[in-house]
């Protein structure tokens, strides 16, 4: 006879298992940025984890305006033309992944940008870092992006990726040169942020997140 499941007892639906769709956020859009290679490094290690649909948005190709409508108002035509392309990929996105410089002792511009463009869409979804720089490796931006997620019902994972120079910061090839240490990173915040973020696409499905 086959095994029912109890009344306790939860049963795995194709919406659980399916692949979880996360979003990696390139925040630098400096020349000369080290942005994509990190990224690229991270996209390498992540992927080895499985389980992960990841959609990149370098911010450096969104033209995304300072400028914004005030209460009430309609964004201008080009602030539609780059929300058209982002919005929907944020808004379809399970997670996300902040791949941050730190710029006097915070993050860049673009990225606060791209988030006070959006409010929903990061609601009651988990965001893991990865953060670059000097003897800090972008831990200070890391902090501060910390308590703007949390303002938007956000919910930021414990562990991070940190490449600190010049100990775990990037070689010529991209690729930080302490690997053990940086992929062993990737797998704690993966790990974090594939936890959170099936059991929180699983309770917005159930039960509609009330910000």
């Amino acid at each position: 006879m086959p095994a029912t499941a109890s009344a306790g007892s939860s049963v795995p639906t194709a919406h659980e298992d399916a692949p979880l769709r996360v979003a990696v956020i390139v925040g630098s859009v400096r020349e000369g940025r080290q942005g994509p290679a990190v990224t690229e490094w991270f996209l390498r290690a992540a992927r080895a984890h499985g389980g992960l649909d990841m959609d990149v948005i370098d911010l450096a190709g969104i033209d995304l305006p300072l400028a914004m409508p005030g209460w009430g108002g309609a964004p201008s035509a080009r602030a539609t033309a780059a929300l058209a392309d982002v919005t929907p990929r944020l808004a379809a996105a399970d997670a996300f992944v902040v791949v941050t410089p730190e710029y006097n002792h915070s993050f860049p511009a673009a990225l606060k940008n791209l988030i006070d463009w959006h409010h929903a869409q990061w609601h009651a979804k988990p965001v893991g870092f990865v953060s670059y720089g000097g003897l800090g490796g972008g831990l200070r931006a890391v902090e501060q992006l910390r308590l703007i997620f949390a303002e938007l019902h956000a919910m930021t994972v414990r562990d991070s990726v940190s490449l600190h120079g010049p100990w775990s910061g990037l070689g010529e090839d991209g690729a930080p040169r302490d690997t053990a240490v940086t992929e062993g990173a990737v797998k704690g915040m993966i790990g974090q942020l594939t936890w959170w973020g099936r059991a929180l696409r699983t309770a917005r499905t159930t039960l509609p997140y009330q910000s």
